[in-house]
Order: C-alpha cells, then structure tokens, then sequence
C-alpha cells in the first residue's frame, strides 16, 4: 500500500514541478526574457496550488471517502481535454509591448496550464488524506508522505534542465507530460480501489479520521494564532525563494536551470524536515544563520561580484539554512493528521503570499529590489536563536540601543571616511565589515540581531563610494533603473539592476562623446566609423537603448530604429536632466520601437537595415532568445545584401563567443570578435569600461577594414557545443567559473 501511495504521489508531484519551467519557458521569448517572467509565472503556481489545496481540503471535510474519489478521478478524466499543453499562435501575436504584460501573461497562463496545474496539485492532499483513514501503522502519521511527494518535485525540477529540455523540443516535452499524466490518473484510481477496501473507510465519516494523533504530532489546540503562524513561516521562505531567484537570473541569465536551483534548494527543505529523521540538528543551524547572513550581507553591500561561484554559492547557503530553520519550525507544529488538509492550505496561503510580495507589491511599494534584504532580515528574526537564560538576557531598552548603535556606527562611518583617501575596496570593508562582525556577537537573541542587520542596510544609503549618488529610481516589470552620479561627480550613469547600462559626461565639452562601452577608438567605435564612411549605409537598427549613447554616431540623411522593450528606458534616455544624448543629435531621424525585438522586427521590410547591432541586456545578460538560430534567421532577412551584424556580449559570468561562432559557422557568416580591454585608469577616469563585441557579414570583404586590425581576432565555431535554438539553450557549456 505505501509502494502505490508513494508512487502516485511521486507521479503527481514530478508533474507538478516539470510543468512549471517548461511552460514559463515557452513564453519567456513573449516578453524579452525579463526574470520578472519565471517570477509572474512563481506567482501563477502558487495560487493553483492553494486553489488545489483548497479543494482538497473542502472535499475531505465535506464528504465521504467515496465521493471524494468518484469527483477527483472524474475531474482527472475531465482535464485529459485540455491536453497536451501548447500555445496558440493566437497567443504568442496577442503578447503586449505597449504597456505591462503581467495582466496578459495571468490570462495565458489562466488558459494555457491552469486545469491541468490545479487537479494534479489537489493529488497530494487527498492522497496523504486517504491515507490516514486506512488501518496502516503509520497511518497515524502520514506527513513522511509529504517528503515523499517532495522528493518527486525535486527530481522534476532537476531533471527538466537536465534531461528533459537538452533531450526534447517543447512539443516533445507536452507530448511525454501528458503521457505521464495517463499513468497518473491509473495510479489514482489503483489508490482509491485500496482505501476503499480498508475497514477504516467504512467506518470513516466525512472530516473523520479513525487513526488517533501522536503526542509530537498535536502540539496544542488548532487556534487562528496557529494558523497565522504557520503562515507566516510559508510565506518566509517563498519570498526567500523568489529573492535570490531574480537575483541569480539578473545577473547571469533568465534559464530554467537557475529558476530550479532555488526552488529544488526550497523542496529539499521540506523533504528533510518532514522526513522521520532529522537530518541537520537545530542547534547547529542556529549557529549557522547568523554566520551566512553576515556573511551574505556583506557581500551584498560591498557589492562584490566576484568570484561568481562564491557569489552565488553564499546566496544559496544562506537561503538553505534559512529555509530549513524556518520550515523546521512549521514541521515541528504540525497538526494531528485529522488537520492534515487544513495545515497544507495555511502552508499554501504562506507560499502565495510570498510570491505576491515579491512579484506583485514590491515592483509598487519599493524603487529598487528591497524586498529581498527585507526577508533576509525577517528570516533572521524567525529563525530560533542561541537564547541566553532570562536572568542573563539584557532589557528590551538595552539591546534596542546596541542594535540601533550599530547602525549608527555604520552611517558614521560611511561619511567619515568618504573622502578620507582610502582605497576604495579597504574603505568599504571597514564601513561594512566592522558592523556586520557587530551584528554577530548581537546574535544571541534574534530580534537583536535581526534589527542590527536591518540598520546596517539602512544606514548603507549613507555611503557612496559603490555606485555614487541616486539620483532617479524607479521599476517596473522589466527591472529597476537607477541614474546615479559617480563618486567622482564627473559621470551621469544608468543603472538596470546591478550593471552599468550607459554614461554620459557631466563636462559640457565632452557630453557628445559615447563613452562606456561604445567609446571611439574600441570595437564599437571602430565599427561605426566604418559604417560612417559607406555613404549607402542609411538605415540602422539597434536592439536596446540604454542612455541612447550609441546615436552620438548618427551621420545625416540616416534613419535609427531602436528597438526597446521597457518604455522606462526610453523615459530615463529621455531625462535631459541627465542624458542628451538622443536629444543633441541634430543628424539623423530616430524612431523608437517599443516591444520585444523578435515581435517587432517581423514587421520591417526584408533587407531593410544596412546596421544591425544587438545591444540588449538584462542587467548583465543578453536575453538568450535573441541569439540563437531562429534569432539569427530573423536579422539576416532584415538585413541588406552588404549589411553588417554587431552583437555586444560582455558579461561578467557567461562567455557568448562559442554560441555567436557556431551561429556564423551555420549561416556560413564571417565572423570577427574584439575585446576592449580598458585599464583602471580609463575606467575611472574616462568612462571606458571592458566590452566584447562581434562583427559578422555575409562575405569577407565586408569586413575587411577591422581585419587588418590584429585586435579583432577570427571567431571560429565549437563543434562539441550544439547550434542554440528556441528549444535548447546551455549555460553551463558558456559559464566563467572565476
């Protein structure tokens, strides 16, 4: 019997998890690869879920055992109509650029995977329900079912990066989904025929069960104080989750392998909570939360970025120990099994929460990402801490004022030390390094050491040596944009997320010069003036606006086309407070074309562009889908006979030099890559950062201006890395691991 219920359990939850990426990744090239996609969708799961678990919970408490199953197998039945799963054309030509998405993305989702999503969530409840009510010794105690169901979420998530999206196209992928759902709803009903052969479902009447709880089981009575507890522990690591998600996935890229990283991390917590052995001791995660959130705030307010693998091994650290101290609290207050249904809608309403949070509120309420050091902090103060006897434990004033002092001391120090002539990385270790050790000898009692960490945060606005002075903030659902001064006071820089898009000089001599990436004597410049020179070169086409720098190469008589999805970019290019650069061209027309470059590019003439550059970046990440096959299909056709291509591709983490060489390779282009490596001094002083850019033509004559130059260097193919497609994509195969 515990081989059939854990079978099915494992079938629903494998389901339940693989649907997720696979479906948020048919609609990521909609809506330009933006994270805020995998998060919206987060969002979407989340409600079905509570929808579900709802459901279940309505069907265990208000009718027979019977019943229950006739209903749910029929519903089973019932949904294998809207299989396999698939978007419409209808669909994919409805995706909105002129305004923000969320609505339409909910309704897709609403149409495309809500049935489906709903009656396999549902399963596990009702499963773990059923059996409770059947004579099995350990009927008495059925959440080990839960873990089991769990690790069945685990293996899907993995196994769609994994195996399933490097084996199979979409339509693949539905088609083996759907299969495994007919073995599902086989399963199900063997498990019904079980529960009714028990004497305990004879005897069972709606809401009952005859298995009696164990004393570890039923710690105190079922109060709304409870419930709002267990709620609160939900919602927790939900946001959590969500949190580092966007943080992984803005800044190395928007992939279903790192949408599961974190949420796999956030299922193994719950498998190892609800097992029937306790895998970490409490005790050792108590000391263990502090040390990872100093740690992780730290590294979060000296904006350190490098190594990448420590960089992001330290988020997800702390986000596990988190998550299990958190969830171990949930488990350890779990109801008797008669509540069983009960206790996982509170959980779901907790996980919902948590997504709304972060997806929905905080794009509102706050103008930068917020949200994530908040529940950092809220995680901190949840979490069990050492505990100090109450004869020890100093007064409530007391330890508010160390906390607040350690704050103080952090604001103090950041303007003390400003202009001290210190170098940079040593002064903001000691501005942010001696708080945060502080904050860990404050750890003994969690609100202590949770309201330290949030005034170190706070008072962090008081230094400007990282990234100087705001002066704009604000987000949408594509990202957050900052327009900043530079510590110096010589450069006005735009922001998205955590990398520079653009700058433009504050002296008045020198606000026409592009500077950045797109400086004269580096690859991008050296370009355009070979663009400049050929007086047939009319029409150019730019995917991603940034600060508009690129227009400051306009010669007359030209039209640009930039192409941009997020209208806030175009707002802040246009803040000639700041940038003027779209506003000083006197050269040529410029046309904005507001939507995802895939959608919008379709509707030019074939051959219209003599300059194609592909220039588009979320946060520090080309959006994948505009550089693969299909992509390159597209620009061509757009592209005169003697056009050129331009793709920037730097990155702090990714190297995209093997996936444009093999694009080439296939298209039989020429291909020619540059690097701009710039020194300290040019970064500093003249705005000049490091860049990587390719040059590609049909024929190699086209190019034959930057081949004389030895800084542009053949770009061969890599014939062990496959093509890059709509269906396949691999990060792994491209990641800088230093």
């Amino acid at each position: 019997m515990v081989f059939i219920f854990s079978l099915t359990l494992f079938a629903s939850a494998l389901l339940l998890f693989w649907v997720q990426p696979m479906v948020a990744k048919m609609l990521l090239p909609l809506l330009g690869g933006t994270p805020t996609v995998w998060n919206t969708c987060m969002v979407f799961f989340q409600a079905m879920l509570l929808a579900g678990y709802g459901y279940a919970h309505w069907l265990t408490t208000r009718l027979p055992v019977k019943w229950q199953a006739r209903l749910h197998v029929a519903l089973l039945l019932a949904t294998l109509a809207a299989l396999p799963i698939g978007l419409s054309t209808k669909a994919m030509q409805s995706a909105p650029w002129n305004s923000n998405p969320f609505v339409w993305l909910l309704g897709t989702l609403l149409v495309l995977v809500a049935l489906p999503f709903f009656t396999v969530s549902a399963s596990g409840p009702l499963l773990q329900s059923w059996f409770s009510r059947t004579r099995h010794s350990s009927a008495r105690d059925p959440y080990f079912l839960y873990a089991a169901s769990n690790v069945g979420s685990l293996l899907g998530l993995l196994g769609y990066p994994v195996l399933v999206e490097p084996s199979f196209r979409l339509a693949e992928q539905t088609r083996l989904w759907t299969g495994i759902y007919g073995l599902l709803v086989v399963l199900f009903i063997a498990c019904a025929a079980l529960v009714w052969r028990t004497q305990s479902v004879g005897a069972a009447t709606p809401g009952e069960t005859t298995a009696s709880a164990t004393p570890a089981e039923n710690a105190g009575p079922l109060t709304w104080r409870r419930r709002w507890r267990w709620i609160l522990w939900a919602f927790i690591p939900s946001s959590l989750m969500l949190g580092v998600t966007t943080y992984l996935t803005t800044d190395i890229a928007s992939v279903p392998l790192l949408w599961v990283i974190p949420l796999g991390i956030y299922l193994l917590t719950f498998i190892l909570v609800f097992s029937q052995q306790r895998w970490l001791r409490p005790a050792w995660l108590v000391r263990a939360v502090p040390i990872a959130a100093v740690a992780l705030v730290f590294m979060m307010l000296t904006d350190t970025t490098d190594p990448a693998w420590l960089v992001i091994v330290l988020h997800l650290v702390f986000f596990f120990l988190a998550a299990m101290a958190v969830h171990g609290r949930l488990a350890d207050d779990r109801p008797a099994s008669a509540q069983l249904t009960e206790f996982y809608f509170c959980m779901s309403v907790g996980g919902v929460l948590g997504g709304i949070f972060n997806a929905l509120l905080s794009p509102v309420i706050f103008n930068r990402v917020a949200e994530y050091p908040l529940v950092i902090v809220l995680a901190c103060l949840v979490a069990p801490a050492i505990g100090v006897s109450s004869a020890k434990a100093s007064p409530v004033w007391r330890s508010a004022t160390m906390a607040l002092g350690v704050g103080a001391l952090t604001a103090m120090l950041a303007v003390l030390l400003r202009h001290g002539g210190l170098e940079q990385r040593l002064r903001v270790t000691i501005v942010f390094g001696v708080p945060v050790v502080l904050c860990y000898f404050l750890s003994k009692q969690s609100w202590r050491f949770a309201l330290a960490l949030g005034c170190v945060m706070l008072a962090s606005r008081f230094d400007t040596a990282v990234h100087g002075h705001t002066l704009r903030a604000g987000r949408n659902f594509f990202g957050s944009l900052r327009i900043t001064l530079d510590p110096e006071g010589r450069f006005y820089r735009l922001y998205h997320g955590t990398t520079v898009h653009g700058i433009q000089s504050v002296t008045p001599e020198l606000r026409d010069e592009p500077l950045s990436y797109y400086y004269r004597s580096g690859a991008c410049g050296q370009v355009m003036e070979m663009i400049g020179s050929n007086s047939a070169a009319r029409n150019i086409a730019v995917i991603g606006l940034g600060a508009g720098t690129m227009v400051a190469y306009a010669q007359p008589r030209q039209h640009w086309s930039f192409y941009e999805i997020d209208p806030a970019v175009i707002e802040y290019a246009q803040d000639t407070n700041y940038f003027t650069y779209l506003q000083r061209n006197t050269n040529a027309t410029v046309t904005f074309k507001l939507g995802d470059a895939r959608l919008r590019l379709r509707e030019a003439e074939p051959a219209a562009y003599d300059l194609l550059v592909c220039d588009a970046f979320g946060s520090d990440v080309p959006p994948l889908h505009l550089l693969n096959r299909e992509a390159m299909e597209l620009y061509l056709s757009k592209l005169s006979p003697d056009g050129v291509l331009l793709f920037h591709i730097s990155g702090r983490y990714l190297d995209f030099r093997p996936v444009i060489g093999n694009l080439a390779a296939h298209f039989h282009l020429t291909a020619l890559s540059r690097l701009n490596a710039t020194t300290q001094n040019e970064y500093l002083r003249k705005g000049m950062f490091n860049s990587q850019w390719v040059a590609l033509a049909r024929r190699p004559e086209q190019l034959s201006a930057l081949a004389t130059d030895a800084r542009w260097q053949p770009l061969p193919p890599k014939p062990d890395m496959r093509l890059w497609t709509d269906d396949y994509s691999n990060i792994l195969g491209i990641f800088e691991w230093r």
